[in-house]
């Protein structure tokens, strides 16, 4: 099949839909949502999130140096879809959504009680790249509801039923559920 040539832009497909919950000492916490987010490290583990300067939650996580990335689930898609259209400096993210916000055990950022999975992050460097900054942090701790948990102790996809976003698209897609090979099948013997 014949391809063509398409503008230059930050694109990937698809992309993870994160709830990344911050909050300065003595203020109320926010929510912004990010699609610019993936594993960077896995030794120490860490994480990487892109977030616009102009953005109300980039001076909280420069000012705090801590984030936590909440995996909501299909079901939560309007809410994550609000608080990426909604900026903290004028709604109560948590509030307008029915969240809970609750104190993780390494960091002062709330995570967010009816996310089945919360990553709790410390920024340990960050990188101005232009519309963004590149905010690399550590992994400090992870929760998880254990009814999410298979029988090895990793998180269960299908038991998370966490969904992507295709930004070109502006789409939210679900059913990333379905297997279709395991890490290692290609080169299993028989």
């Amino acid at each position: 099949m014949a391809k063509t040539s398409i503008k230059p832009r930050g694109f990937m497909m698809p992309l993870p839909a994160v709830l990344l919950s911050c909050q300065r000492s003595g203020q109320k916490p926010n929510i912004i949502t990010l699609s610019w987010c993936g594993v960077v490290c896995s030794e120490p583990p860490m994480i990487g999130v892109g977030i616009m300067t102009s953005r109300f939650s980039y001076d909280i996580i420069k000012d705090a140096g801590e984030f936590v990335i909440n995996i909501p689930t299909e079901d939560q898609v309007r809410h994550t879809d609000f608080c990426g259209h909604v900026s903290g400096r004028d709604e109560d993210k948590f509030e307008k959504c029915g969240f809970t916000p609750k104190k993780g055990s390494e960091v002062s950022a709330p995570i967010i009680k009816e996310c089945p999975v919360n990553i709790e992050c410390r920024t340990v460097q960050s990188i101005l790249l232009g519309s963004h900054e590149l905010f690399i942090g550590e992994i400090v701790a992870i929760h998880a509801e254990e009814g999410c948990i298979d029988e090895k102790g990793y998180v269960d996809i299908e038991k998370v039923k966490p969904f992507v976003y295709v930004p070109m698209a502006k789409k939210y897609v679900g059913g990333i559920d379905k297997i279709l090979g395991l890490g290692g099948f290609s080169i299993e013997k028989d």
